[in-house]
């Protein structure tokens, strides 16, 4: 415990999950905050040759060095018991993180490339990929708990960052989806992660370069 270190850019982006989680679970964790223009000119290119894909988030935990955001996530997923009970439940967790991610890459695809043009298109089209999140939500007590079993994922972590990211976007895109947005809520009220998202390290990064 205490001994990761958080290697991204100052901004959420797809490190912020893996804060989620580890303020959550009450983890601490030091920042190794890289400067995006140091990262492209070449600043930091020991760190960017080390870098397996070439990539950030890594994370660093003593000795042992892991990237790629989703591979981190289920690492600690593991290693913390954030992860299901059974096989199966495994498999659905990982199923609701790969949706997530097919999420987050349309979002970062608006953000980056089709934002001025695509904003009103992108909304419209937007409850056709929540609706999957709030169906998997009620095939598992009725909605009330998380994505799967009894207990927080790793993936609820990663799925409540993209849900916020898209309320950055349009405050009322949850409105049709009573499910998800008490699943919101329902994150918002633990101590440990509320604490986290009112400090100054999480207020003062934007979601992406693109926000401010």
């Amino acid at each position: 415990m205490g001994s990761y270190v958080l290697s991204y850019f100052p901004v959420r982006g797809r490190a912020e999950p893996i804060r989620l989680l580890l303020a959550d679970q009450g983890i601490s964790w030091k920042e190794d905050e890289v400067q995006i223009a140091d990262w492209f000119s070449g600043k930091e290119e020991l760190k960017k040759k080390q870098a397996v894909f070439g990539q950030l988030p890594k994370l660093q935990d003593q000795d042992f060095a892991l990237y790629q955001s989703n591979s981190i996530l289920r690492y600690l997923g593991r290693k913390h018991g954030l992860i299901g009970s059974n096989d199966q439940e495994n498999a659905l967790i990982d199923m609701s993180n790969d949706g997530v991610e097919d999420l987050r890459l349309k979002f970062s695809r608006l953000v980056f490339y089709e934002f001025e043009t695509g904003k009103e298109k992108y909304l419209q089209d937007l409850p056709n990929h929540l609706t999957p999140f709030e169906r998997i939500l009620s095939r598992n007590s009725n909605g009330s708990k998380f994505l799967v079993g009894e207990k927080i994922s790793y993936a609820d972590y990663n799925l409540f960052d993209v849900l916020q990211c898209h309320l950055d976007l349009s405050s009322t895109c949850l409105s049709a989806f009573p499910l998800l947005s008490a699943y919101v809520e329902r994150i918002l009220s633990r101590p440990k992660l509320g604490e986290y998202l009112q400090s100054e390290g999480r207020k003062k990064r934007p979601i992406t370069p693109k926000h401010k």
